[in-house]
């Protein structure tokens, strides 16, 4: 990515979580930034597709309700395959 196209996050924390991160860091073998960069594109990547995963349920939900609240008039087909004994 050229370097044009990247903007800085700043973010403050205790001595304690920084120490954290930067043991968590070394243990991957990444440095602080890539670490803390992977991990909350990672969360922020879930937390996304949970939302989205919510909102096409509760579409569909509503689809459903609507479909049985409002059903479609009964085709041929369905009419000729109920009056089969």
């Amino acid at each position: 990515m050229p370097a044009t196209n990247r903007v800085r996050i700043y973010v403050r924390t205790s001595p304690q979580v920084k120490t954290t991160i930067e043991r968590a860091a070394i243990m991957k073998g990444v440095t602080v930034s890539g670490f803390v960069l992977q991990t909350a594109s990672e969360a922020a990547r879930r937390v996304v597709a949970d939302d989205d995963s919510l909102m096409l349920l509760q579409q569909a939900i509503q689809s459903f309700v609507a479909t049985c609240e409002n059903p479609l008039p009964p085709t041929a087909a369905l009419r000729n395959l109920m009056s089969v004994r």
